[in-house]
């Protein structure tokens, strides 16, 4: 009897214990399994970012491939460039937006290399918030400066370069001429700077600038708004002491 107890007894104990194991082992795999899945929900999400970045790496390439390589225009293929620029852009009119109200320029066709080269600028946006930098009261206004540190970096990045006097054309600073801005020093050939402009607002005209700067359009409309910026109180450099911003666009 006590035989057949014992031998129930070893059968009980037998059966408990592989109960326990194949619930031990059913749970190391449960916990195994819930690592291997986090561990993959970790691996996707790397390789989720690693996609994206790489995504951008490669726009990012495309957009230096896209970069315009004209640019910055060498003062030796200066010509050639702005000629060909101007058979392809034709344009000729174009508005300047202030806070008193538009000025609208005609830019003459005859002074082919200045028209092309300020078309250029317009449609680079080089000219959007610069100012009308300097003001003298009968006169002129001009344009195309500022002291925002992008001018100087879009500057750079067009080029360092001047553009030959087109006096031939016989264009004279008028009240309402549109002229080009140079360089005093150093400049006994007397071209251009491509960043600025003026506006003649003497009544009778400044004809000392004549043959000393390149006069290369007139205003069409708005004098009346030259006026008033003309009136605007300055400081030193005859700067004005609130900036008049500048944005110029297209007409045609």
């Amino acid at each position: 009897m006590k035989t057949s107890l014992s031998i129930v007894y070893l059968f009980l104990i037998l059966l408990f214990a592989s109960c326990e194991d194949k619930e031990s082992s059913s749970k190391n795999k449960s916990e195994t399994t819930s690592e291997n899945n986090v561990s993959g929900t970790k691996a996707s999400k790397l390789d989720s970012l690693k996609a994206k970045y790489a995504k951008k790496e490669e726009i990012a390439l495309q957009n230096e491939e896209e970069v315009d390589d004209r640019f910055p225009i060498p003062q030796e293929q200066l010509i050639p460039f702005l000629t060909q620029y101007g058979k392809e852009n034709p344009e000729n009119k174009v508005r300047i937006v202030t806070s008193f109200g538009n000025i609208e320029v005609m830019l003459y066709r005859d002074t082919p290399l200045h028209r092309a080269n300020f078309i250029m600028l317009v449609k680079k946006g080089y000219f959007n918030n610069t100012f009308f930098h300097r003001v003298a009261p009968g006169f002129v206004i001009q344009g195309g400066n500022s002291d925002n540190v992008a001018t100087p970096r879009k500057r750079s990045e067009i080029g360092d370069y001047l553009i030959p006097s087109e006096f031939d054309a016989g264009h004279k600073h008028t009240y309402g001429a549109f002229s080009a801005a140079k360089y005093s020093e150093q400049n006994v050939s007397k071209a251009s700077s491509p960043f600025e402009f003026f506006i003649v607002m003497d009544e009778n005209g400044t004809p000392h600038l004549n043959n000393d700067h390149t006069v290369f359009g007139r205003v069409t409309k708005g004098m009346e708004v030259a006026e008033k910026i003309a009136q605007v109180k300055t400081g030193q450099s005859e700067w004005p002491i609130d900036n008049v911003e500048i944005d110029i666009e297209i007409i045609d």
